[in-house]
């Protein structure tokens, strides 16, 4: 891919130091849900049909409190590759608290509105389904300031070059997790204590994100690396450092909010179909997640590697990097995925025994695994954008390409011409080879690294200030 000069060493050096952590982390994150799934997939079809239902919605704003991630991750790596340790911790300070508030903000106005929301996006499914759906979000919703704090934190921590600190605390969480998470949905039969099924599997990852949550808060007041929070209860707005997180992370979170609603408005397309359609997308996209994650891992190194690059004024890094980061995604996807084409069928029947259930989620998963080839593009070059700042180009690629294409091509083939579930994905299909096209186009150009980022946000420190 490159000559391995001393520069392209120290590339792939970088790279590996921060990947390989980062792939521990996401493997625990997608293993958390999956593991649910797979829980509550023993209840009954209905029961995972509801939680994969909510999970969509709920995969909206965690996605956003992650994109708002984003730009604390961005100013982070900037102030790192300036040796501004201070400014680094005073950001993170900021990103913490504004991400906190908002969430608490959206779970109150969800929550009022719940009945309303379920019944216009999933009035259509099985009454059994929706009652269980309706259960499982009253049970999710007070988590969501715990999921924006581990999600900032973990994206603080790795826009300072610490990547080995979010996967240790993404394990712990896990761990806890699947221990909470099996008492709590099934009991304990043997000593006559009875489980809560549905609202056991919600219990569960909310307790694991509770002890994540209060264990990402020691660490960063102890201090971790380059980046410490002191004082973190005493919070008093910074507008310099707020508007420069927000700079970022809203046009970040604005893109991920519209992807995931345009995702969540193909779902109503196959609520109609009944409830092994419904269950056979949700196994499948999770299973999907699983087998992206070397991609997903790429993808988060993407943005830190890129904004400390961009941070030292190093272009030509920044941009060897991001070419090496996608090329690497590229043969790693593929292989893995064809390889692993056998075993569809027996990884599906793990989340659900059900015939039908299997055969088409296997059918997807065999589908999709020779389209992966357009994902790295699609995904990891956009990431790496965004780490020197060029979120408006992002969010508008993003935007059309869900709404004119992946909507519009999944409702033709999914209602019109009867395709099903498989309609839906083929309109995935075409959404990535349109990003992939103009994600490309605007990294060959360079236009990607005209921005800045963090311009007049604070007084420059003296390069012997320490922390």
């Amino acid at each position: 891919m490159f000559k391995a000069s001393p520069d392209n060493r120290q590339i792939r050096g970088e790279v590996w130091r921060l990947t390989l952590p980062v792939i521990t982390e996401q493997a625990f994150i997608t293993l958390m849900g999956a593991v649910n799934a797979m829980m509550a997939a023993r209840i009954g079809k209905e029961a995972a049909a509801a939680i994969g239902l909510i999970d969509t919605l709920n995969n909206i704003f965690i996605a956003a409190f992650s994109s708002l991630a984003v730009g604390g991750t961005v100013v982070v790596a900037h102030y790192i590759g300036r040796n501004e340790l201070k400014n680094a911790g005073n950001t993170s300070k900021q990103a913490l608290h504004s991400g906190l508030i908002l969430a608490a903000l959206i779970g109150v106005l969800i929550h009022l509105f719940r009945r309303e929301l379920l019944g216009v996006l999933y009035g259509s499914a099985e009454g059994q389904v929706l009652q269980l759906a309706y259960t499982y979000l009253q049970y999710t919703l007070p988590v969501y300031p715990l999921i924006a704090l581990t999600s900032i934190a973990c994206g603080l921590l790795r826009g300072a070059g610490d990547t080995r600190t979010p996967a240790k605390v993404v394990i712990i969480m896990n761990i806890i997790n699947i221990v909470a998470s099996y008492l709590l949905i099934f009991g304990l039969p043997p000593l006559q204590l009875s489980g809560f099924g549905v609202r056991g599997a919600a219990l569960g990852i909310g307790l694991a994100r509770l002890c994540g949550a209060l264990l990402l808060i020691y660490i960063l007041a102890r201090g971790s690396g380059n980046l410490m929070i002191t004082r973190f209860w005493r919070y008093k707005p910074d507008w310099g450092l707020i508007r420069s997180i927000l700079n970022i992370g809203v046009p970040a979170s604005l893109e991920s909010l519209l992807f995931n609603a345009g995702k969540l408005i193909t779902q109503t397309f196959i609520v109609p179909l009944g409830t092994v359609p419904i269950v056979a997308n949700y196994v499948a996209g999770t299973l999907h997640a699983l087998m992206v994650i070397p991609g997903s891992a790429l993808s988060v190194a993407a943005t830190t590697l890129v904004g400390q690059y961009m941070g030292r004024g190093e272009c030509a890094e920044a941009k060897k990097s991001l070419a090496y980061l996608t090329k690497l995604a590229v043969l790693c996807l593929v292989g893995l995925n064809i390889a692993m084409i056998p075993l569809f069928p027996f990884l599906a029947s793990l989340f659900n025994p059900h015939h039908e259930v299997v055969r088409l989620t296997a059918q997807l998963l065999r589908i999709t695994a020779f389209f992966l080839i357009l994902w790295p593009h699609s995904f990891i070059l956009p990431a790496g954008m965004k780490g020197a700042g060029d979120v408006g180009y992002t969010l508008l690629v993003s935007a059309l390409s869900m709404w004119l294409f992946r909507i519009s091509l999944g409702y033709v083939l999914c209602v019109q011409w009867q395709w099903g579930v498989l309609g839906v994905w083929s309109g995935m299909y075409l959404d990535w080879l349109i990003r992939s096209a103009a994600y490309w186009r605007r990294f060959q150009w360079g236009n990607w690294q005209k921005h800045v980022i963090i311009q007049c946000v604070a007084k420059p420190e003296a390069k012997t200030e320490s922390q």
